[in-house]
């Protein structure tokens, strides 16, 4: 089921990649979708309330990008939303839950977030988006997220969807190292000032071919735990094993709040550079569908 379709208007002020710059357009958001095989999904009354998604997408564009965003909240708490700056432009955008802790455990989390991208791989075709066009990006914990089914390959293939398919990877202020919180679990304490790298770290699948990626953080010491010097170890150890499409952005003096708040100009940035280089020209809008 598709959930709930609500039809919103809205004016594209500037399609990625070469779109027209202005033109009407219509939107559909449809709610609380299950991403889980039926099977799982129908496992537990928590998987049916958690593992759902939001799907924000343009009716009258062809073939136009998706970005799949997973929320921050440390792995046990927050809640699936759009992001506002990323509406507007032409693309879909897919908001996640995903089960939390306690309730659940690693790597529930990890698995998660890697069914609802293989249910965007395999359901955006047919609503007019490009499997091609997928991006993903998180914030906080949703960075984890988002560099972990990107580099670990294995959470993908359990769906027959191949990581190298990603268009691109926007981790924001995400653990490079095993989370905090997956460090909890194994009895590691103080589990925030403890650091290992195990499989549950991103780092621990450092290769030199997975998607483009852009690490976005806060300032140097003060983004939460280090978060900025954690990231460049991460992007220091791709560049060694030979990874040349891998930037960092520290955002200069923000805080984890503030590098959540403002990381959307670096985001957007990032997917229409990638989409200008991938040389697929956003398609026009019919202003009359």
């Amino acid at each position: 089921m598709l959930g709930i379709a609500l039809a919103v208007f809205a004016r594209v002020g500037s399609l990625a990649a070469g779109g027209p710059e202005t033109s009407e357009t219509k939107y559909a958001l449809d709610k609380y979708i299950a991403y889980l095989p039926q099977r799982e999904q129908l496992a537990s009354e928590y998987a049916q309330k958690m593992c759902r998604l939001d799907l924000y997408r343009p009716e009258s564009v062809k073939r136009f990008p998706t970005v799949v965003f997973y929320h921050g909240g440390g792995l046990t708490a927050g809640k699936r939303s759009v992001p506002g700056p990323l509406t507007n432009r032409g693309w879909a955008v897919v908001g996640v839950d995903y089960r939390l802790h306690p309730e659940v455990r690693h790597p529930v989390y990890i698995e998660d977030a890697a069914a609802a991208l293989a249910w965007t791989f395999k359901n955006i075709e047919s609503m007019g988006g490009d499997p091609k066009r997928i991006f993903v990006t998180g914030i906080s914990a949703g960075g984890y997220l988002t560099a972990m089914i990107g580099l670990d390959k294995t959470c993908l293939a359990k769906h027959a969807i191949d990581a190298d398919q990603i268009a691109g990877l926007i981790p924001v202020t995400g653990q490079m190292i095993t989370h905090f919180t997956v460090r909890k679990e194994q009895g590691i304490e103080p589990s925030q000032f403890r650091p290992t790298i195990d499989k549950y770290a991103p780092l621990y699948h450092v290769r030199k071919d997975t998607p483009p990626i852009l690490c976005i953080t806060g300032g140097w010491g003060v983004d939460i735990y280090m978060r900025a010097e954690e990231n460049l170890y991460f992007v220091s150890m791709m560049k060694l094993v030979g990874h040349t499409a891998i930037q960092h952005v520290v955002i200069e003096g923000a805080d984890h709040g503030r590098c959540g708040a403002e990381c959307w100009p670096h985001v957007i940035a990032f997917i229409e550079a990638r989409l200008a280089k991938m040389n697929v020209a956003a398609p026009p809008v019919n202003p009359h569908p």
